[in-house]
């Protein structure tokens, strides 16, 4: 005959049965119908009461988050801020810290390229209307025998004369203010036009354009002029 059970292991496989049942109780059992966890950024965080968007929200036009964004490029209300609103429409991605200091690089890129007449760095930063009234320039300083020297000193400010969206074409029309030493020599190296030792003041006006329905993200001079 096998002993009786004693009270120790009763007491045991008693624990061990409740210790089952709490486990069953707290974890659940799995039917296949469970909601899926959360993924984290999908949902938004909330920091002093306030929504913060996480990565993949979208963003709010540009007049709804910040009125002033376009200072002191542009006045709240001003049309060339209406216009970089519009920018930003139709290509989220923009924004002047990107644009100016690029268009600051194109202007000095261009104008030193004019003096040399490389037309190839000309070919990739104008349209083409202004490359071939550009390279007509360049055509007849060289058939006259003349030669061109530009430095860029300095580019001492640039502001936004106008912005806008013209059909699918983003536009920007700058008032570069800057000083440069350019000198113009004839065939026998005589300085005919300029100072190679003296800088001058100059204000250009020029307008810069970008398809945003294109994949190239680059802008190009579309018009030029001297400012007053």
């Amino acid at each position: 005959m096998h002993d009786p059970l004693d009270a120790s292991t009763i007491i045991f496989a008693l624990l061990a049965i409740f210790v089952l049942w709490k486990l069953r109780s707290v974890l659940g059992t799995r039917t296949g119908n469970e909601k899926p966890p959360p993924v984290p950024f999908l949902r938004r965080a909330v920091e002093d009461n306030k929504v913060v968007p996480l990565p993949g929200a979208a963003a709010q036009p540009a007049s709804e988050t910040n009125p002033n964004r376009w200072r002191p490029y542009a006045e709240p209300g001003s049309k060339a801020a209406a216009g970089l609103d519009a920018i930003v429409a139709a290509n989220p991605g923009f924004t002047l810290e990107a644009f100016l200091p690029g268009a600051k690089t194109a202007y000095e890129m261009i104008v030193t390229a004019f003096a040399s007449g490389d037309l190839q760095t000309l070919r990739n930063l104008l349209d083409k209307d202004v490359f071939d009234s550009f390279s007509a320039a360049i055509a007849g300083r060289e058939n006259r025998g003349e030669s061109m020297t530009t430095r860029v000193v300095s580019i001492d400010q640039v502001t936004i004369e106008d912005a806008g969206m013209h059909g699918g074409s983003a536009q920007i029309t700058l008032r570069f203010f800057a000083k440069l030493i350019t000198a113009t020599r004839d065939k026998s190296g005589a300085v005919i036009s300029g100072d190679p030792e003296k800088s001058i003041d100059i204000a250009d006006v020029w307008t810069f354009a970008r398809d945003v329905s294109s994949r190239d993200p680059n802008w190009k001079l579309a018009a030029t002029q001297t400012g007053h």
